[in-house]
């Protein structure tokens, strides 16, 4: 009697069978922000939620024999957004600043992820010359358990100077 089953050589069997262990999975809130503005560094501890966002910017290429164009990277855009509880008044302040002298303040966020439990270490990204689309300048919900507050942004550059290392089963 034939077997069906394909014999996968025994160097490639652990491949197969190789997937994430859950504690590799990095837990969400375990992390921390960092927000400079000016020179002066805050831990942004009440921040809920941030996104960094790189967009590549592409131009369609029309290639000769090819029903399809190509798409060639041209540059690239940088945005974000933070959703922290309504308790500073650090980023109004940048708002006020603004409105009052003409002056657009830039910041810097630094963002570290590093969960205990995970094998991967961490990772920490600095988003470089941040500069807010705006922002809200007030808030009151009767019915809220707390208020958020948030904000939209782009940045001008980023960074990474530390980095998750490669799994083991990546490998």
């Amino acid at each position: 009697m034939k077997s069906n089953k394909t014999l996968i050589p025994m160097n490639l069997q652990y491949f197969a069978d190789a997937t994430m262990h859950a504690r590799n999975a990095i837990h969400g809130a375990q992390g921390r922000a960092y927000v400079t503005v000016e020179g002066s560094r805050y831990l942004f501890a009440q921040l809920i939620n941030l996104e960094a966002r790189m967009d590549k910017t592409k131009t369609q290429v029309p290639i000769m024999g090819r029903v399809a164009k190509g798409n060639k990277a041209t540059g690239a855009e940088y945005t974000g957004s933070a959703t922290f509880h309504f308790n500073t008044s650090i980023f109004r302040k940048l708002l006020k600043r603004y409105k009052d002298t003409g002056e657009d303040i830039y910041f810097d966020i630094q963002v570290t992820n590093e969960d205990g439990s995970a094998s991967v270490g961490r990772q920490t990204t600095i988003l470089i010359d941040c500069n807010m689309d705006g922002g809200i300048i007030a808030a009151l919900d009767a019915d809220a358990e707390y208020l958020e507050d948030s904000i939209d942004f782009t940045f001008e550059d980023w960074d990474m100077p530390e980095e998750f290392t490669t799994l083991q089963e990546m490998l």
